[in-house]
């Protein structure tokens, strides 16, 4: 998981946009918006999200969900699977760092296709990884495959790294995940290339 990012001139904003349960057209305008915002990348998983995948839009704090403090800070889209996950369970991993803290990525620290607290007193930290599932076992053997297999391929076609996933990106961007590791790995900047 990389820091997610909002922005002040996002189109949520400056339309006014408000979730609603039930409001498929309304939340739809959301979902839409948040998709493009975040790269078509899951919010938790840093899996690219294909038009095929069943997507939530997630409050990160459940409890603001359907009151006047629910906002455009608290949505972020995710897969279906990692919102069904995380949604009864938010009271147990308390304080938790959020999403967008400008030091997620000092606090959260990506190591060999795994992620770790930096400091071991971080508690907000770790119960962001706790409740979040960032240390699931099977999400980061996956992504520990992904990684190895890019390094290969990499190697086969002789390549520079940044070509190569700029040139991917281009000509199947649903091959691409985890742009947190790939920024970690071979020092290239997916969602600038986007």
């Amino acid at each position: 998981m990389r820091r997610a990012v909002k922005f002040s001139d996002s189109d949520i904003i400056k339309n006014q946009l408000k979730y609603i349960s039930n409001n498929i057209a309304n939340n739809k305008k959301i979902n839409d918006i948040l998709m493009k915002e975040q790269k078509m990348f899951c919010a938790y998983t840093d899996e690219f999200i294909s038009r095929t995948d069943a997507r939530d839009i997630e409050h990160f704090n459940p409890k603001l969900k359907n009151t006047d403090q629910d906002n455009y800070n608290n949505w972020f889209v995710v897969k279906h699977q990692w919102n069904k996950e995380k949604s009864y369970k938010w009271e147990n991993f308390q304080p938790i760092l959020h999403p967008t803290s400008t030091d997620f990525e000092k606090r959260i620290i990506y190591i060999d296709g795994d992620y770790f607290v930096n400091s071991n007193t971080d508690i907000e930290a770790q119960n962001c990884i706790d409740l979040l599932k960032l240390d699931d076992s099977i999400l980061a053997e996956k992504r520990k495959k992904y990684i190895a297999r890019k390094k290969e391929e990499i190697k086969v076609f002789d390549q520079n790294a940044e070509i190569f996933f700029a040139t991917l990106l281009s000509a199947d961007p649903c091959q691409v995940s985890y742009p947190r590791a790939i920024k970690e790995e071979f020092n290239v900047d997916l969602l600038r290339i986007l």
